[in-house]
């Protein structure tokens, strides 16, 4: 065969050292890269596709390769800048990328126990850790998925299944299936409403505080309506940390009326549930131990690399009962889970190991430091806005995201979403300091994640000087 001598990892080491040089040179270059964050822009611009080359004859040399890799890293989104403070993307962890090394060389696959012997155990006693953290009792457990879009999906879909008994059967025959969600929820409901034959329209929107909120009174008269109208509700949905401003939904209030109206509760904790492992900050998920179902994903807040997300349930036979397909093609034990016969997935990456040795090597105590030194620097930063009387606040802030917009007087206020436009250009060309733009209330807005545990006040202090910069310079123009 016409291949490099280093194309695989030969099973008798009889290229080991060829290997071991090639991999070596791969982690010096990645170490390079990552220690060197801070002198490239947190977004830097773009390799041109041009650049791209096609499909080779013949094998190109390793030292070529790697030499275009580190091009590629060089123009990557760059989240380990302490100025990347524009999303929920994280910095990883050391023990993440070592544990996405493992995983991928030993290529095991979570379809299966036979497939993934190890991971396959693993998985669910730290899933399981998971769910007690999050108070959902003894019989709780959950799955490790590639995305909360999968996570909403596998809950909805089971909720659905158990609430019509349409494991089998579907939902045709069904009456207008429903269910809610806050008006400013994650879209990845309306996705999850029109995979499981609900449509989009499935989704009834909440109508939400000036803090974006969900308002219970009008979650109670939404489900009236909907059944006064022949639809038939079966799950609402709580947010613990959205999207745009990071706020959380009342719980505890939203878990009293789904079961008073006998729906299942799933909260979308993504992004905030990471405060569990804050004993000053939990109590900012009151509640959450009531629900039926929750989102989390340790891709966020945890510093796991992509992707690692995860849906637990407060009952997993529930899982079992309303989703599993078995696969006869795979060994079958009554004590051992193929855990693809409960996922959305079948074949799956072994995210497991990653999460495990961070969670290991940090520990609750190290985490608890990052998420409260996250939470001091809101503070921070929410104070800095507060002392400008041009800069507004859309809510207040709950955790480590904060969501903003100048409203100088000097601009007319259909000129204020150019003014923020052009504020988040200045600060990144400027001040080398990304700031997302969402859209929120039908005006741009600017979003802060303090999630990179490299950044500091004094980053802070800085980005806030440039703002004030841009400001006076905005007056003279």
């Amino acid at each position: 065969m016409n291949l490099p001598p280093t194309a695989f990892i030969h099973p008798d080491g009889s290229n080991q050292a060829a290997v071991s040089q090639l991999l070596h040179q791969a982690v010096d270059l990645l170490i390079e890269a990552m220690a060197a964050a801070e002198q490239r822009s947190p977004l830097p611009e773009p390799i041109e596709i041009t650049h791209w080359d096609p499909v080779p004859a013949q094998p190109v040399d390793q030292s070529v390769l790697l030499d275009r890799v580190r091009s590629h890293l060089h123009h990557a989104m760059n989240a380990a800048h302490p100025g990347y403070i524009g999303h929920m993307d994280s910095i990883p962890t050391t023990a993440s990328i070592v544990g996405d090394m493992m995983v991928a060389a030993v290529n095991n696959n979570l379809l299966s126990v036979e497939m993934s012997p190890l991971f396959s155990r693993l998985e669910p006693l730290v899933m399981g850790e998971l769910a007690q953290m999050f108070g959902l009792g003894e019989q709780a457990g959950g799955v490790i998925v590639s995305g909360g879009s999968l996570a909403n999906l596998q809950a909805l879909a089971v909720a659905r299944n158990r609430a019509f008994d349409a494991v089998k059967t579907g939902i045709s025959g069904i009456e207008k299936p429903v269910l809610f969600a806050s008006e400013v929820a994650h879209t990845s409901m309306q996705k999850a409403a029109m995979l499981l034959g609900l449509g989009t329209d499935g989704v009834i929107p909440v109508t939400t505080n000036a803090d974006s909120q969900i308002e219970p009174t009008d979650l109670k008269n939404k489900i009236e309506q909907a059944r006064q109208r022949g639809q038939q509700p079966f799950a609402v949905v709580a947010t613990a940390g959205t999207t745009v401003t990071g706020n959380i939904d009342p719980i505890a209030e939203i878990a009293s009326i789904a079961q008073a109206n006998q729906l299942w509760l799933h909260v979308d904790a993504a992004y905030g549930g990471a405060v569990v492992f804050s004993d000053k900050y939990r109590h900012q998920l009151a509640g959450i131990e009531q629900a039926d179902s929750v989102t989390f994903n340790p891709q966020k807040w945890l510093y796991i690399a992509k992707t690692c997300a995860s849906v637990l349930f407060k009952d997993f036979s529930q899982l079992q009962q309303q989703f599993r397909v078995a696969a006869p093609y795979m060994g079958d034990d009554d004590t051992l889970l193929n855990l693809g016969e409960f996922t959305v997935q079948g074949t799956r990456h072994a995210d497991i190991l990653k999460l495990w040795l961070s969670l290991q090597h940090l520990g609750r105590q190290g985490y608890a430091s990052i998420i409260e030194h996250n939470y001091t620097l809101t503070e921070h930063f929410t104070a800095h806005i507060q002392q400008r009387p041009f800069l507004s606040l859309a809510s207040q802030p709950q955790m480590n995201l904060i969501c903003f917009r100048g409203t100088p007087d000097h601009r007319s206020d259909d000129q204020w979403n150019h003014w923020n436009q052009d504020l988040q250009k200045y600060l990144l060309t400027a001040g080398h300091t990304f700031l997302s733009l969402p859209a929120y209330r039908g005006q741009r807005w600017l979003k802060a994640v303090l999630l990179n545990p490299f950044t500091t006040a004094a980053h802070i202090d800085a980005l806030f000087e440039q703002i004030d910069l841009f400001f006076e310079q905005s007056r003279h123009r």
